[in-house]
């Protein structure tokens, strides 16, 4: 086995309909990302901007619901960014992926106005981070924190356009406050519950740039049942690529 196959898996989302060449060890995208795609209110032929692609997993379950889209993005390592690139390439998308940082404001104004931003920023700011760079730069700040993420997608997203996280529930404040901070508001946010009867990890954020309107909590969306199988609606976003819309 060659040293590249021993790096890298080749893995598939939304039951095949997206392939994902990826890390074999560090950062792997999974449930979080498709959750994410599924939440971005992106509709055909508009443009998207996602801060931090990883290798791309939510961008690429985004195209697969989501035809036509012009899909920008702006990763911080090198690595990553290619994989992104090959990806993005082989799945036949129009994809511009920038190599930056998210406090290069200049950087998010010149790839806008987009009518979309999102992403699954870092999770912790404090803490003891995993072994292995990739994956603490993808859960644990190390520089720019939250603010600067919120910041970033907000120079690029156009006016009453979107901006979209995946948190954990524990920063879902935080995050309320970046995003207030940046201009946005018409806040929505949407509980993802492990299991019944149990409190929510992750929480889904979104919010439209300049919007006047009140904050509103979604209906939760379970993700497993008793017996440990994904819910019916959990699985119509997962293998079917449905949108997580609201009401």
């Amino acid at each position: 086995m060659t040293g590249e196959a021993q790096d890298f898996t080749e893995d598939h989302l939304l039951n095949g309909r997206v392939a994902l060449r990826q890390p074999r060890q560090g950062f792997r995208a999974g449930l979080d990302a498709v959750l994410l795609a599924a939440f971005v209110p992106a509709r055909p032929g508009e443009t998207v901007l996602e801060a931090g692609p990883g290798s791309g997993a939510v961008f690429l379950c985004l195209a697969a619901r989501v035809p036509g889209l012009a899909i920008r993005a702006v990763e911080r390592e090198p690595a990553m960014a290619d994989l992104a690139r090959g990806n993005a390439a082989r799945a036949g998308l129009m994809a511009q992926i920038e190599t930056g940082d998210v406090a290069d404001l200049a950087l998010a104004r010149g790839l806008g106005p987009v009518a979309h931003g999102f992403a699954n920023p870092p999770y912790w700011p404090g803490g003891t981070p995993p072994p292995g760079a990739i994956r603490r730069a993808a859960t644990h700040e190390a520089g720019p924190g939250l603010g600067d993420w919120v910041g970033f997608l907000a120079a690029a997203i156009a006016p009453r356009g979107s901006l979209s996280l995946i948190l954990p529930a524990a920063r879902f404040d935080a995050a309320v406050a970046a995003m207030r901070d940046a201009g946005f508001g018409a806040m929505e946010m949407l509980p993802l519950w492990p299991r019944a009867g149990m409190a929510a990890k992750r929480v889904l954020l979104r919010a439209r740039k300049g919007a006047r309107g009140p904050a509103r909590i979604l209906p939760g969306l379970l993700l497993h049942e008793a017996d440990g199988r994904f819910s019916k609606a959990a699985d119509a976003i997962l293998r079917d690529a449905a949108e997580i819309a609201a009401p």
